[in-house]
């Protein structure tokens, strides 16, 4: 039989943990309420957008007609800021390190997400762990441009003038293990191994401007690089490497259509957060950009730039995207002797 001072002490101690556990709810409660509340105030401040390549590019001119737009839909200033530096690394590691509350957001490039990881040995991030996908903005695909002098109206021709002439001719790039620099030793491999040289520029904007003026033959870039030379007939594009046809290039064959549907090349625009953002933020964020995109005046100023936009803008589409371009790139960039211990391209603009 127990005692009265046993069945105390029992009661006393049945109270003090029921106590003690209604102390440690009301202390989780008060300290989820003031997250909660945020979250379901956000944005209650600017937005910063981080670009991580210096103005005037494809990236750059994206971001800043998204910050725009976005601005109007969410309610708050969406500032745009440059941060440039070690090809796209910098800007995307301080996205990734800012506090995940949906107000610092980056874009994405496959220069910062599927080429440096692998190009580089001590990139501060985990492309998928540190960063929260939010929305696919568009692609822009990779063009093949010849100057006017160079015998070829189509890739055809130009494929069949560099095996006529091995070592003659040189293409440009916005630098070394570039997408562009990528894009052109694959064009080169699958079309037979051509023998044409490669001169980096600090960007593809230069290696435009040095096709244009003729001090090479050739250059891989964007085509929003490209285009409005194109336009103008300073210089010919003979493709896009992509599978179906740009909607601002109709007029552009694509590799694939050519014959050569393996080399595909693009880079894309995907709107970032730092990882763990919180999921009601997530979708604030993605369901303020799908207002933007369904907005037709800001797709058609993307197809302006040479940027197709997404079908899918969703963040699931966007994981998706930066998983399948690192897992495609990695081995072309292996095989062309382009990994971590090869001194890499000085810290320049390439989108």
């Amino acid at each position: 039989m127990q005692s009265p001072r046993g069945g105390f002490m029992h009661q006393a101690k049945h109270r003090i943990g029921r106590c003690a556990a209604s102390i440690t709810l009301a202390v989780a409660t008060l300290l989820a309420a003031p997250a909660a509340q945020s979250q379901s105030n956000f944005p209650d401040r600017p937005i910063r957008l981080i670009v991580p390549f210096p103005p005037g590019g494809q990236t750059d001119n994206v971001g800043r007609h998204l910050g725009v737009k976005l601005t109007s839909v969410i309610g708050q200033q969406v500032i745009v800021e440059n941060r440039s530096g070690a090809a796209g690394t910098i800007g995307s590691a301080e996205a990734a390190s800012a506090k995940p509350d949906g107000h610092t957001l980056v874009i994405a490039t496959s220069s910062t997400h599927a080429i440096n990881p692998t190009v580089m040995s001590n990139v501060p991030y985990d492309v998928i762990a540190d960063f929260t996908p939010i929305s696919v903005l568009g692609t822009g695909p990779i063009a093949v441009s010849v100057h006017p002098v160079v015998p070829a109206r189509s890739l055809k021709e130009l494929i069949a003038a560099a095996k006529a002439r091995p070592g003659y001719y040189s293409y440009g790039s916005s630098g070394v293990a570039s997408i562009n620099n990528l894009a052109g030793e694959l064009l080169k491999m699958k079309a037979g191994n051509l023998q044409i040289l490669h001169v980096p520029f600090k960007g593809s904007g230069p290696s435009v401007q040095n096709l244009v003026g003729g001090q090479i033959d050739i250059v891989c870039s964007t085509l929003s690089a490209a285009l409005p030379h194109h336009r103008s007939g300073r210089i010919r594009t003979l493709a896009i490497m992509k599978e179906e046809r740009s909607l601002g290039a109709p007029d552009i064959p694509t590799t694939a259509e050519l014959g050569l549907p393996e080399v595909i090349a693009y880079t894309y625009n995907i709107v970032l957060a730092p990882g763990k953002t919180p999921q009601p933020v997530v979708d604030r964020l993605s369901g303020a950009i799908g207002k933007v995109m369904a907005d037709r005046t800001f797709t058609e100023v993307l197809v302006r730039l040479g940027v197709d936009p997404s079908n899918d803008a969703s963040p699931q589409r966007a994981v998706t995207m930066i998983r399948a371009e690192l897992a495609k790139w990695q081995p072309i960039i292996q095989a062309l002797g382009l990994g971590a211990d090869t001194p890499i391209r000085s810290a320049s603009p390439r989108r």
